[in-house]
């Protein structure tokens, strides 16, 4: 068994225009924009989504679009099990496994970023 929750919504956008997302983002929805200082290519936008993380990710000359990140305890279980219901594997990033739903929106398979008593009361539990 292992368990998984969505754990951010991401805003992609492509690198010469992430500013004015970020700058459009931050005052759409009240909240600070704070870059990520190892990760340079996402600014949070921070406490938007309770319990969740919501981030504009400068991108390559990708079309603009969003994508959720959903963390895992066990990354290689819930990549199978999303490409068991038809997700394609599109590249791994890291620890990150980047995914195709059908539909054509993109998903990323992470390990387990939230603080344990988050993860732990919002994770779904899958055989």
């Amino acid at each position: 068994m292992h368990r998984s929750r969505v754990f951010a919504v991401l805003i992609d956008a492509p690198r010469d225009q992430a500013d004015e997302a970020v700058a459009f983002w931050s005052a759409a929805l009240g909240v600070p924009a704070r870059p990520l200082p190892d990760e340079p290519q996402f600014v949070e936008l921070h406490r938007a989504l309770p319990d969740m993380g919501l981030a504009v990710q400068a991108v390559g000359d990708d079309a603009p679009r969003m994508h959720l990140d959903i963390e895992s305890d066990d990354v290689d279980a819930e990549t199978a099990r999303l490409l068991a219901l038809g997700a394609s594997e599109v590249t791994r990033w890291q620890e990150c496994r980047v995914l195709r739903a059908p539909g054509g929106h993109l998903v990323c398979v992470l390990p387990v970023e939230s603080p344990p008593a988050v993860f732990a009361a919002h994770a779904r539990t899958w055989p």
